[in-house]
C-alpha cells in the first residue's frame, strides 16, 4: 500500500501543477481532450464489446446503447456546445445598484476525482470525465475493480489517447478508493449505492469537498390500466425492457417494482410471460442477451432476499438461481409482504416484485413511505393522478409513459434527492456539475459622498448613496411616464 500511496500522492501533485499552469482553461485544449474521448471509443469498440461481454455478459446491442453511444453523444454534444456554455452570463442587476455591472463566470474546481460504477462501467467513467473535462478541470478517474476486464482497458488506453499530466486513471478495490478518500480534491464524483455514498461524503467532509453522489433506489412503475389500456401491449413491452432490458435490471434506474389495481394484475403477469420469452427466448441462460450478475456476492444476496418463504410464496414466474454462472432467472413476484426484505432495500437484479391496490390513487401512498427514489415511472393518461404524483411524491425524476428514457436526454438534468443522491448532470448540466459559478460585480467610482468620523458612518453612508440612487432613478421614471 506504501507505494500506491505515493503514486497517488505523484498523481495528485502532477495533476495539480497542470491545473495550476493554466492549460486546462483552454476551450482548444478541453475540445481536444472530449475530441480524443471520442475517437477511443470509435476506435476500440470491438474492445470495448468484448470488455463488457467478459465483465457483465452484455450484448454488444445492448452495450452499445447503454455505454458507447451514451459516451459518444456526451462528447458530440460537449464539443458542439462548449463555446456557448463557457460565456460568461450577464446579470441585470436593480436600478439600486446602477451603473455597476454583474455577471456570472464558471470557473473549473481544480482536481476532480471521479468514483465510476461497475454496472455501466464505460458510460459510468467517461461521461462524467467528459463534464469535468468540459468545465477545465483536471480529472483522476477511479475506475470498478468489479469490472476488471472495463477497467482494465480504460487504464491502458486513456493515457494513449489524453494529457496524461492533467487525466489519469487507477485501478484497485476498497483499499485504493480509501487512500484516494484521504487526500483533499477540489470535487469529488461518486456513481455507486447509498451505504458507500455515505461513506464517500464523510470523508469529503472532513476537506469540505464538494461532492456530486449518483446513488440509487427502489424505483417505482404505476400503471394505471383504467387510461391506457388501449397501449397496454407497449406498457408491458417498456415495463420488461426497463426491468431486465438493461444489465439484467442492474442499473440504479430500472423498474424495482410495479404498482396495479388488483383485478389487473393477472393479466399484467400473463402479458410478461410471453414478453420475456420473446425477449430472451425459452432458456434466458442461454440466450446470450440476458446480461450476468456481476459477482457470487451479488448473486447470494439476491437469492437471500428470494428465499424469505413469504417471498418465495409469491414468486409467479422464474426464480430459478445459478450461482457458478452468474445467472438468476427473470422473476416476478406477486405481492410480497411490504415488510420484507425486498421490498425494503434496491433490488438491483432481475426481480419483479408486483403490488396491487384496491384503487391506483393508492400507490401514492406506498411510495411515499419509502426513501426518495431516483425515479418515478407512470403509465397513465389521467391529468389528476398526474398532478397527484408530482405534488405529492419526491423523486430525482418522474417519467410518464416510458421508463428510463431521461436518462438519455441531455437537455435535461439526471440526479437524486434524498437517499437517491445529491447533484445532477449530462449535457449543460455535467458543465455545471463540475464548475463554481462565481459572481463578478463592477462597480463605479462615480455618485460618491464624502467620508465622515467614525468610521461606521462610511456604512452609514453607503446605504444613504444607495438609497440616493434609487430614489433618483425614481423619480426619472416618473418623469419619462414610466412604471418600474
Amino acid at each position: 500500500m506504501e507505494g500506491m500511496k505515493e503514486t497517488v500522492e505523484e498523481s495528485l501533485r502532477e495533476m495539480r501543477e497542470t491545473f495550476a499552469s493554466g492549460r486546462t482553461r483552454s476551450l482548444k485544449w478541453r475540445k481536444a481532450q472530449i475530441g480524443a474521448i471520442y475517437e477511443m471509443v470509435k476506435d476500440n469498440e470491438d474492445k470495448i464489446c468484448s470488455a463488457l461481454f467478459q465483465d457483465l455478459g452484455k450484448h454488444s446491442t445492448e452495450a452499445f446503447r447503454d455505454e458507447l453511444g451514451v459516451v459518444l453523444r456526451s462528447a458530440t454534444v460537449a464539443i458542439n456546445s462548449l463555446d456557448k456554455w463557457a460565456v460568461p452570463k450577464h446579470s441585470n442587476l436593480p436600478l439600486l445598484f446602477y451603473p455597476a455591472k454583474g455577471k456570472v463566470i464558471s470557473e473549473p474546481y481544480g482536481t476532480v476525482l471521479v468514483l465510476s460504477s461497475w454496472n455501466f462501467p464505460i458510460s459510468l467513467s467517461l461521461d462524467p470525465l467528459i463534464g469535468a473535462i468540459a468545465a477545465g478541470n483536471t480529472v483522476l478517474l477511479k475506475s470498478s475493480e468489479l469490472s476488471p476486464n472495463a477497467s482494465a482497458f480504460l487504464a491502458k488506453t486513456i493515457p494513449a489517447y489524453l494529457d496524461t499530466k492533467a487525466i489519469k486513471v487507477i485501478e484497485g478495490g476498497p483499499d485504493v478508493a480509501t487512500i484516494l478518500l484521504q487526500h483533499q480534491w477540489d470535487k469529488i464524483f461518486f456513481t455507486g449505492s447509498p451505504k458507500i455514498g455515505r461513506i464517500v461524503m464523510a470523508a469529503a467532509a472532513q476537506h469540505l469537498t464538494p461532492v456530486t453522489l449518483e446513488l440509487g433506489g427502489k424505483c417505482p412503475t404505476i400503471v394505471d390500466h383504467h387510461t391506457i389500456s388501449k397501449n397496454i401491449k407497449s406498457v408491458v413491452k417498456r415495463i420488461a425492457g426497463g426491468k431486465w432490458g438493461s444489465c439484467s435490471g442492474q442499473a440504479c434506474i430500472s423498474v424495482d417494482y410495479v404498482l396495479i389495481e388488483k383485478s389487473y394484475a393477472s393479466s399484467l403477469i400473463d402479458m410478461l410471460k410471453p414478453t420475456i420469452k420473446s425477449f430472451f427466448g425459452e432458456n434466458p441462460k442461454e440466450s446470450g442477451c440476458l446480461s450476468k450478475i456481476a459477482t457470487k456476492q451479488h448473486v447470494q444476496r439476491l437469492s437471500r432476499l428470494l428465499n424469505d418463504p413469504r417471498v418465495q410464496a409469491s414468486i409467479v414466474h422464474g426464480g430459478s438461481i445459478d450461482e457458478e454462472k452468474l445467472y438468476v432467472e427473470p422473476t416476478i413476484l406477486l405481492d410480497p409482504p411490504l415488510d420484507s426484505e425486498i421490498m425494503n432495500e434496491e433490488i438491483f437484479g432481475p426481480i419483479l416484485p408486483i403490488i396491487t391496490v384496491r384503487d391506483i390513487q393508492e400507490s401514492i401512498g406506498i411510495i411515499k413511505t419509502k426513501p426518495k427514489p431516483l425515479a418515478i415511472y407512470a403509465f397513465t393518461n389521467d391529468e389528476n393522478l398526474k398532478t397527484r404524483i408530482l405534488s405529492e411524491t419526491s423523486s430525482g425524476s418522474v417519467t410518464f409513459n416510458d421508463v428510463m428514457i431521461q436518462y438519455m436526454c441531455d437537455a435535461l438534468p439526471f440526479g437524486g434527492v434524498g437517499e437517491s443522491g445529491i447533484g445532477r448532470y449530462h449535457g449543460k448540466y455535467s458543465f455545471d456539475c463540475f464548475s463554481h459559478e462565481k459572481a463578478i460585480m463592477e462597480g463605479s467610482l462615480g455618485m460618491d459622498l464624502e467620508a465622515r468620523y467614525p468610521p461606521w458612518n462610511n456604512f452609514k453612508l453607503t446605504f444613504i448613496r444607495l438609497a440616493f440612487r434609487e430614489a433618483y432613478f425614481k423619480l426619472i421614471l416618473l418623469m419619462l411616464g414610466l412604471k418600474r
